[in-house]
């Protein structure tokens, strides 16, 4: 019936399988767990998840090799032995008890099921600041019924059910070895190929914050990603989208001139403990136009 699956990378997630675990065994469906690390340096994480081999219909697969999250999502649906997939990514707290229970009732309804993500209110770390400001501003649009106005638009393969032969048609984009894309070029490829997205509300919480600095590499990463797509998100990156009225209007060079110049200090306002998202929406599209 269902076969969850699971990639991680320098991440302890045993909680979050044992949780899932005994969801699925009071519902008494056929089920297993698949987590999959890809290539984890950690071993502190690496032995926190062996004992997830303890557990029924459970397995802890290691990769020593790391091929990313698109290549290991992939790997963990070909592995898979039934034709209901859940991914979810390593860093999410299962909170609502009858959360397998909601998935299995809307198999019937869709091929690609997209239960969504939230935080948590408030988060005193002064170092993660960044990200958890950017995530709380994109909670505020991540309810069913926003998603569902533009279902391809704005998938995340955070937490998601798809009918793994559907599933197999398309696979993600291997290309996407480093951070970003992968999910939104998916979500292109279910819209080309007329494939609907069911919204529904039954999110996860998303617990791996990155620090300001890990971040901002990150965001870094995911725009020289998007310019070796060149032209694959059709759209669907403000960005880029913002980057090519820039290029109409002849002013590119005004953009990377302006990002060479200031880059530091909005840098040094984004590393802060009161990061700006104006600012780092004018440092991403500054760092685009350098590339």
């Amino acid at each position: 019936m269902l076969s969850i699956l699971i990639p991680t990378y320098n991440y302890t997630c045993y909680q979050l399988v044992y949780d899932l675990h005994l969801q699925a065994e009071r519902l008494g469906i056929p089920y297993e767990i698949l987590v999959m690390e890809d290539g984890s340096r950690s071993q502190v994480d690496i032995i926190a998840n062996h004992k997830i081999a303890e557990l029924a219909n459970c397995q802890h697969i290691q990769r020593k090799e790391n091929i990313g999250l698109a290549a290991t999502r992939n790997e963990l649906a070909k592995m898979a032995r039934y034709d209901w997939i859940l991914i979810i990514d390593s860093d999410a707290t299962v909170e609502a008890p009858d959360f397998l229970e909601k998935y299995c009732s809307y198999m019937q309804q869709g091929k690609v099921v997209m239960g969504g993500l939230y935080h948590q209110e408030k988060n005193d770390n002064p170092h993660v600041t960044l990200r958890f400001k950017c995530e709380k501003h994109a909670d505020r649009y991540r309810d069913a019924a926003t998603r569902n106005r533009r279902p391809h638009s704005q998938l995340s393969c955070f937490n998601i059910m798809l009918h793994k032969p559907t599933f197999l048609q398309i696979l993600f984009d291997e290309d996407c070895t480093e951070y970003g894309y992968e999910d939104a070029l998916f979500g292109v490829e279910l819209k080309k190929r007329g494939i609907d997205i069911l919204h529904i509300d039954n999110p996860l919480r998303h617990d791996g914050l990155d620090t300001n600095e890990a971040f901002l590499h990150k965001s870094e990463t995911a725009l020289r990603t998007l310019k070796k797509l060149n032209g694959k998100m059709q759209g669907l990156s403000h960005v880029e989208n913002t980057y090519k009225k820039i290029e109409k209007l002849h002013l590119a060079w005004a953009m990377r001139l302006f990002h060479l110049l200031f880059a530091g200090l909005i840098r040094r306002n984004l590393l802060s403990r009161t990061p700006s998202l104006f600012l780092f929406s004018v440092y991403k599209l500054g760092y685009y136009a350098t590339l």
